[in-house]
């Protein structure tokens, strides 16, 4: 048999002994040399290594550099420590199970084979799932809203919102949210379960039957070139994240991450100077105003500090908001296991509470929970990372054993999270009803008598439009063709529908976040158009300065209830323009008292400006 190069190099080392390590450079091209060392606990002692020699016989570095002193033994410790097991409830996916099967190996050990149809299924499943149902404990939150007599009204008001699109969504037809986002799977498969080794593919196709055959939206967009891009019209790609692990047990963690809240995750270079008391707190604060409220709270935050790489501190952020690391330990060590503050979690979330942002309109709710992770970090280095999870909080765990594939079970009857009594109390009898069938002077004139704040129910024709098709209207406007007639005549609402499913007028169909428009609105109301704006979020002052200078309004729509929305508020919708954009282009929709807040009106007033400047 032919022997490497390498092969003979290893052959040729050998370990010695201290005493003889004069004789050591006449041993060949490469030594392996131990010294000696005390059986100490201390773990002192001398390491040569391989050693190399030049072309000229002599060694390229000298042995005695060669030697250094371990100030500790070595010890494995795992980074993200499963101290702390949590009760996840499970069920069995039978129609998966029937792809996994086990054999022994001659050593003994048995092992898992599992087929590509059981990923697929599982995929296809997780996915619908979380589209439409979530954990009990999310849904006991939002409970205890409305249980507490320090809540506003307004936290009320939305947490009840937030329950209703709940039992709409569990009907498995309406997703909760109309962005019904990336696919994104992580998975850590045992060294004895076996699979033909495209897992990813397997997966994908899951992912791609779920979303096609499902009432969800298609979001992903693929680049054609630098500056070109087109939907993928099946919502792939998805994001993979597979590992490595013991065991013969394949574990997963799927979650759908829609656009509002990944974009509401920060990275923070800090330094040293950030880890007392008071600087971390000053620093939580204002960073947690920079979250504002397009990502639809109340929030399940998290915060992490340090990492060893920054990609490191995000991911964790990610997955810290999911409650994945609620088993860590809750106290560090020398060796630099990540950990859980959970003192810290009670005093950032008391934090959110007296902020006065609340669940979007104002209160004590602008978080419901939150998580707090300190990793170990480079000297030099300090990331912190802060993320959330928004109302629309879809993730679920689940595994492959030799006993079948398996499934986190979420609340299939969020109905019994309703409060008892009638809900009459946490309706706002000062709504005022505003139709939007009439001329926009008209409306704009109903409007300017109400001060921000004032909750409104909105009922008729409103106009579709988001990021493109704002784009391309900008477009018209500086090719000299003015501006859409039907922008001049109606409000516009900052959305995008999810498939329409046989029988209903409309699918989810919740605002999408403002903010992204906010480079529009000058120029749009300087031509007529974008008068009254209705989306989630808080706007710049450029919005707030554009309304005052030319007489508009930006109304603020709940984020998140956008089963509840499609369902009971949006009474017919049609295509008008840029039918080419799909989910993007521009709809006319018929809407039945729509709620909405007065946030920015005319006379330069920002609700939001109290807190977030």
């Amino acid at each position: 048999m032919k022997v490497s190069p390498w092969h003979r190099l290893l052959r040729q080392a050998r370990p010695v002994a201290a005493a003889s390590r004069s004789a050591n450079a006449n041993l060949g091209t490469a030594t392996r040399a131990f010294a000696s060392s005390s059986s100490s606990a201390s773990g002192e002692g001398a390491f040569e290594g391989v050693v190399i020699k030049n072309h000229s016989g002599r060694h390229a570095v000298p042995q005695q550099k060669m030697k250094a002193k371990a100030p500790v033994p070595f010890q494995y410790q795992e980074l993200f420590e499963h101290a702390n097991p949590v009760d996840t409830p499970y069920y069995r996916l039978d129609d998966a199970s029937e792809h996994v099967s086990t054999f022994t190996l001659p050593s003994g050990e048995e092992c898992l084979k599992v087929e590509p149809e059981a990923l697929r299924k599982l995929a296809a499943a997780a996915l619908h799932d979380i589209s439409h149902l979530l954990r009990p404990t999310h849904l006991g939150h939002l409970r205890k809203i409305l249980d507490d007599p320090e809540a506003s009204d307004n936290d009320r008001f939305v947490a009840l919102q937030l329950l209703k699109n709940a039992v709409v969504a569990a009907d498995m037809v309406l997703p909760s949210c109309q962005d019904t986002g990336t696919a994104i799977v992580m998975g850590k498969r045992g060294q004895h379960v076996f699979t033909d080794g495209e897992d990813e593919k397997a997966l994908s196709h899951g992912v791609y039957d779920t979303y096609t055959l499902s009432n969800l939206r298609y979001s992903q967009v693929a680049p054609l070139d630098m500056y070109t891009e087109k939907n993928t019209a099946c919502n792939l790609p998805a994001q993979f994240d597979l590992f490595a692990t013991k065991g013969n047990e394949y574990h997963f963690h799927f979650m759908a991450k829609g656009g509002g809240s990944a974009n509401k995750t920060f990275l923070y270079q800090q330094t040293k100077a950030l880890l007392n008391p008071k600087s971390m707190m000053d620093f939580v604060k204002a960073s947690l105003l920079q979250l504002g409220t397009a990502a639809c709270p109340p929030y399940k935050g998290a915060l992490v500090i340090g990492g060893l790489s920054a990609e490191q501190n995000l991911k964790t952020v990610k997955l810290a908001s999911a409650l994945y690391y609620d088993d860590l330990p809750t106290t560090g060590n020398e060796l630099g296991r990540a950990f859980r503050d959970i003192e810290m979690e009670q005093q950032i979330l008391e934090i959110t509470r007296n902020l006065g942002i609340g669940a979007q309109v104002g209160g004590k709710y602008f978080c419901h929970d939150f998580r707090v992770i300190r990793l170990p970090r480079h000297g030099a280095s300090c990331p912190v990372g802060l993320g959330v999870s928004c109302s629309a909080d879809r993730q679920a765990k689940a595994k492959i054993t030799k006993d079948g594939v398996f499934l986190e079970r979420l609340e299939t009857n969020p109905s019994q999270f309703l409060p008892d009594v009638t809900d009459q109390h946490l309706e706002d009898t000062n709504t005022v009803e505003v139709n939007l069938d009439r001329p926009m002077a008209d409306v704009l004139a109903e409007l300017t008598q109400y001060p921000i704040k004032t909750r409104l129910s909105l009922t008729g024709t409103l106009i579709v439009a988001r990021d493109i098709a704002h784009a391309k209207i900008k477009e018209r406007l500086e090719n000299g063709e003015g501006m859409p007639e039907y922008m001049l005549k109606h409000p516009v609402y900052y959305a995008g529908p999810a498939k329409t499913p046989d029988g209903y007028a409309s699918g989810s169909f919740g605002p999408t976040t403002a903010g992204r428009m906010d480079p529009y609105t000058n120029q749009f109301q300087a031509n007529g158009g974008s008068m009254i704006m209705l989306a989630k979020g808080n706007r710049s002052k450029m919005v707030t300065d554009a309304c005052k200078k030319h007489g508009g309004f930006y109304l603020g729509s709940i984020g998140g209830p956008a089963a509840i929305l499609a369902k009971e508020a949006i009474k017919s919708v049609e295509v008008i323009d840029m039918h080419e954009l799909g989910m993007e282009a521009v709809h006319k929709i018929r809407v039945e008292n729509f709620p909405a807040f007065i946030i920015v009106d005319d006379k330069g007033n920002d609700f939001f400006s109290e807190w977030l400047g």
